[in-house]
């Protein structure tokens, strides 16, 4: 592991830290991190939080006694309050989003249009991509309101996370496209369909576009393209000023991994990705890490007396307990040489070790234990 130790309670008590964000492949207990810190930072040191879960598993609720979270945020009960701290959490509804934020940004005439344009129904509950700005835009309107002190993002695995990086640069050049362009035209000539248009070169576009695409997905897709027509400018605005939050030093990215080779390698994938687009990556959180009671017994030197103790036909419980420490030695030997892979390459990134629990974590007292351990 890195020299540099990774100090979570400094991150937390800062006021100057408003958003933190999780990432880090599948499996890694990167919810379970992201609900532990939320819970450190209400109760220690004091801070009105919210947990934004963009991951569509429900352990998040679960180990914060919530029966379901949604797209509003909801307060977690039967934590500490005493330094005036409180804990909400919510998990993101994309196609609710999205219909927020047309209703905010049109009238209630052209909102109706829009709701039931049959691709708008698709776009807003599976279109790839869709989930990732949406989830820019509701961090964008938390961090707006000015409620929060600090909000926690719980991101997808990493390569998806990747895309919540890349909404507003995609969002762009889907706005910019050729495709686009000609799809808006007659939106622009006067509200013409588009297979009225009489230029040679739209006909040939829309002809050939039609016989991959039908007609009547194309009629439904020009109609949701003229609709949002006037939104568009909004959508890319909003979406680059939150790039740029993510950006500023009141963001801090951490990295969640396990010791095992894929989610090392996913965490140094993503530590490059935000070192090259000068994100502020705070540290490494390795969970599940092993360690040994007794550091200063090898495992070479265990596996030894236990076969002494073997052939004088002696002590067999100790024995036993030999072996598993020995295995126990081995298997922290192995994780401190895959976690060494991240540190090796990153020296400069600070990070923290949180050891591995008998059992998952299911509930806020869980939480508290993952929190201090963090800590």
């Amino acid at each position: 592991m890195s020299t540099q130790r990774l100090d979570v309670d400094g991150l937390l008590a800062d006021p100057s830290t408003r958003i933190v964000v999780c990432c880090g492949a599948g499996g890694v207990g990167k919810t379970t991190t992201a609900a532990a810190l939320g819970l450190r930072a209400a109760e220690v040191h004091g801070r009105r939080t919210v947990v934004l879960t963009i991951d569509p598993a429900r352990r998040l609720a679960q180990s914060m006694g919530l029966s379901e979270l949604d797209n509003t945020p909801r307060q977690v009960k039967g934590i500490d309050g005493d330094n005036g701290g409180e804990l909400h959490a919510m998990m993101l509804d994309m196609k609710r989003t999205f219909d927020e934020v047309v209703q905010q940004h049109t009238t209630p005439q052209r909102a109706s249009e829009i709701f039931a344009n049959p691709f708008y129904q698709a776009m807003s509950s599976t279109f790839a991509g869709t989930q990732e700005y949406m989830a820019m835009e509701k961090l964008g309107q938390l961090r707006a309101t000015d409620e929060w002190d600090l909000i926690v993002v719980d991101t997808p695995p990493s390569r998806s996370a990747l895309d919540f990086l890349d909404a507003p640069a995609r969002l762009s050049r889907f706005l910019d496209g050729r495709m686009l362009r000609m799809l808006l035209a007659p939106a622009r000539s006067g509200g013409r369909s588009m297979f009225s248009l009489v230029t040679a070169s739209f006909g040939l576009f829309s002809r050939t576009v039609q016989k991959v695409l039908g007609a009547q997905l194309l009629t439904d897709l020009s109609g949701f393209v003229a609709a949002l027509d006037s939104m568009f400018g909004g959508f890319r605005q909003r979406a680059d000023q939150t790039y740029r939050v993510l950006q500023d030093p009141q963001t801090a990215f951490l990295l969640v991994a396990a010791p095992e080779r894929d989610a090392v390698r996913e965490a140094a994938y993503f530590a490059e990705r935000l070192v090259a687009d000068r994100m502020p990556l705070a540290g490494l959180v390795l969970n599940r890490m092993h360690r040994s009671e007794v550091p200063g017994l090898s495992a070479e030197a265990s596996l030894a007396a236990a076969e002494t103790l073997d052939a004088a036909g002696d002590q067999p419980l100790t024995a036993d307990a030999l072996r598993i420490h020995a295995h126990l030695a081995r298997q922290n030997e192995r994780e401190q040489r895959v976690a060494a892979t991240f540190t090796d390459a990153f020296p400069a990134v600070p990070s923290v070790s949180v050891t591995a629990q008998p059992a998952d974590v299911h509930d806020v007292d869980g939480l508290r234990t993952i929190g201090s351990l963090l800590a």
